[in-house]
């Protein structure tokens, strides 16, 4: 942004001041719980200034890439399924509007943890096939979610006025037209705060996929804590990692409400 564009908009500096200042107190509040004097903390295991807390910060941080690759290709699916279900659910046949109900209460009434265990053990054993832990995981945690999407879309579908069903059908669209061009980019830009809430909500359950043994970010913690015997530095370290990826994700998401309105 240039000089004459900060003075025009003096709210958006004073924003990116205030967020500057949050991120630099921030950074002094773990720079501080990482440095601790106190000689009953062991904080040295992730002081990056030694080579042993380097290299435990780098093994931590390297689950990063796991916990993102199963949270986006997970709500990815779901968002897909999510929809694919809101649409009959909106039908006027009583059939298609009871099936999406009961595939929408049925998955809801499963708790996470245990459908990744159905999943990743069951799953295979039923259906004749292997999954990996990334697979099992995506899988079980896209069904999980998909239910709560499919409510998202509904919910934001019928939010849209009926005139513009009615304008839609005057110069004869479609049904699948009419959704594509008219109703689904309205209603997708109401929902998108829902559709980014669930996109964190999924990034914090991904670490339930640790019990069968994905590498993301809390397998990464757990493994660490049984090697150094240090679980209040190295969770702490857990906790700043969480908080770091959701404080961006949710900055991405306000920057493309932004955009979209």
């Amino acid at each position: 942004m240039s000089v004459c564009e900060e003075i025009s908009h003096p709210q958006t500096s004073a924003a990116r001041s205030r967020g500057l200042r949050g991120s630099a107190l921030l950074f002094l509040a773990c720079l501080f719980l990482l440095t601790g004097c106190s000689d009953e903390w062991g904080w040295y295991v992730v002081d990056p200034s030694t080579k042993s807390g380097a290299v435990n910060l780098k093994f931590l941080l390297q689950g990063y890439w796991y916990t993102l690759a199963l949270s986006l290709t997970a709500i990815a699916i779901s968002v897909v399924v999510g929809l694919l279900v809101a649409l009959p659910g909106l039908s006027s046949s009583p059939w298609l509007r009871g099936i999406s109900r009961v595939y929408v209460e049925l998955v809801r009434a499963v708790p996470i943890l245990v459908m990744i265990l159905w999943v990743y053990y069951g799953l295979p054993q039923m259906a004749g096939i292997s999954l990996s832990v990334f697979w099992a995981g995506v899988i079980a945690l896209a069904l999980s979610d998909s239910a709560f999407e499919a409510e998202i879309f509904r919910a934001g579908i019928q939010s849209i006025d009926k005139g513009q069903y009615e304008a839609s059908h005057s110069i004869a669209l479609s049904y699948t037209d009419t959704m594509r061009y008219v109703i689904l980019p309205q209603a997708i830009r109401r929902i998108l705060p829902a559709l980014g809430n669930q996109f964190i909500y999924m990034l914090k359950m991904s670490s339930l996929v640790s019990v069968i043994g994905m590498q993301e970010l809390t397998r990464k913690a757990n493994e660490l804590v049984v090697t150094e015997y240090r679980p209040l530095e190295i969770y702490t370290v857990l906790v700043l990692e969480y908080l770091v990826l959701i404080l961006v994700v949710s900055a991405l998401v306000r920057w493309l409400e932004r955009r979209l309105a």
